[in-house]
């Protein structure tokens, strides 16, 4: 029965049995102790009826509303899946298609309606089968999230290079019960065999740019290596006495990423406001002009963390500094009237940390500076060289 007619007939039922509650009191030949004893608890209990289907009513609007905001939170996410850029299935343990959202069918020419049900071994080419069945076997006995590079090719259509990442799901009882895939297309980004690539900026247009805030930290994933289309990033480290070291800074043009490090504890975090590109380890394995552009990127990290090394191995504290500001200039200096800017505001605690030094001993070392006249600050705190060589 629909809840406000419910209601309805409740008012009225109580309304009639009030009416009639009222007329029997006032009949001047029934007097009170002929009144029914059920007619008096058939009126009590129509007021409790009435309370109580109000009360549901009530409950029946905020489960309503509930529904609305639950189906459009499941849209939103829906939306969200199905319009990725990227191409995404679940499969079972098997490769068995589930779901796929609307890139994928696209990238595999087929409608999501005849997709679900495939395996998804059918879409790779059949000397390259095994292979995939071999990682398929794996996938389900490990947690490790894994970077496939394979052919597929699409129904009735060509051959392409795909970059797939795959992760495990397992229920409560550590059971693989499906897998999730990302499908790429990077046979489009082959153009980089070609050679007509000229400077980092042909090379990185056509690629979604991760924008970070200052102070944010940047999520590390192994199978990604980011390079910085604009702005500064601190990589740091932490000691066994919990303090945090700085071991180098990613500047625009750079590259850094957990897996060009051996640290079990790595951290990236923006300086200033960042743009990032992220480039695929597959995706290197794939072009050896792609990894021809980044070997000098990787060269450049790994001569500023000697620098560093060489910094931390000075003796004197006062030696530490000296040398950290003249690396700071050559980083990410620039050219003012009153000598160099660096371009960054570094706080003491930043170069403490890369001094391997207290901020209290920084602040008197720079205090010191200041008074010789060889640093000075700008409105904004950043500091400025004169006449450091």
């Amino acid at each position: 029965m629909n809840i406000e007619k419910f209601i309805q007939r409740a008012e009225t039922l109580q309304k009639r049995l009030a009416d009639l509650y009222q007329t029997a009191n006032v009949l001047p030949w029934i007097s009170e102790d002929l009144l029914p004893q059920a007619f008096k608890e058939l009126y009590n209990n129509s007021k409790i009826v009435k309370l109580a289907a109000q009360e549901l009513y009530q409950q029946n609007e905020e489960l309503v509303q509930t529904r609305n905001w639950l189906e459009a939170e499941r849209q939103h996410y829906q939306d969200l899946f199905e319009f990725a850029p990227d191409g995404y299935l679940v499969t079972n343990t098997e490769g068995i298609i589930q779901e796929a959202n609307h890139t994928a069918a696209k990238l595999l020419n087929v409608s999501k309606h005849f997709l679900v049900g495939k395996p998804m071994i059918n879409f790779v080419p059949l000397e390259e089968r095994q292979q995939v069945y071999s990682e398929l076997i794996q996938l389900s006995q490990s947690d490790r999230v894994r970077e496939l590079l394979v052919r597929l090719q699409q129904r009735y259509g060509e051959f392409f290079d795909a970059a797939l990442t795959v992760t495990v799901v397992r229920n409560q009882q550590d059971k693989a019960i499906s897998l999730r895939w990302i499908v790429r297309n990077i046979s489009d980004r082959q153009y980089l065999e070609s050679g007509i690539v000229k400077n980092d900026g042909d090379f990185f247009n056509d690629r979604h740019v991760h924008k970070h805030y200052k102070g944010e930290t940047i999520p590390l994933n192994p199978l990604v290596i980011w390079y910085v289309s604009q702005g500064l990033v601190k990589l740091s480290t932490y000691c066994e006495t919990g303090e945090e070291v700085l071991i180098g800074l990613a500047t625009a043009g750079m590259v850094f990423g957990s897996s060009l490090t051996s640290l079990n504890i790595y951290q990236a975090t923006a300086l200033s406001d960042v743009e990032l590109v992220s480039i695929y380890a597959a995706e290197i394995e794939a072009s050896p002009n792609l990894s021809h552009t980044l070997l000098p990127k990787i060269n450049q990290r790994l001569r500023q963390t000697e620098s560093f090394l060489v910094i931390s191995g000075r003796r004197r504290i006062q030696e530490r500094l000296y040398y950290l500001l003249k690396l700071l200039k050559r980083e990410v200096g620039e050219s003012v009237p009153e000598g160099t800017r660096l371009s960054v505001r570094f706080t003491h605690e930043d170069i403490a940390s890369a001094c391997c030094t207290t901020r209290v001993t920084i602040t008197r070392l720079m205090g010191k500076l200041q008074e010789e006249g060889i640093i000075s600050f700008d409105l904004k705190k950043h500091i400025i060289l004169r006449d450091f060589d």
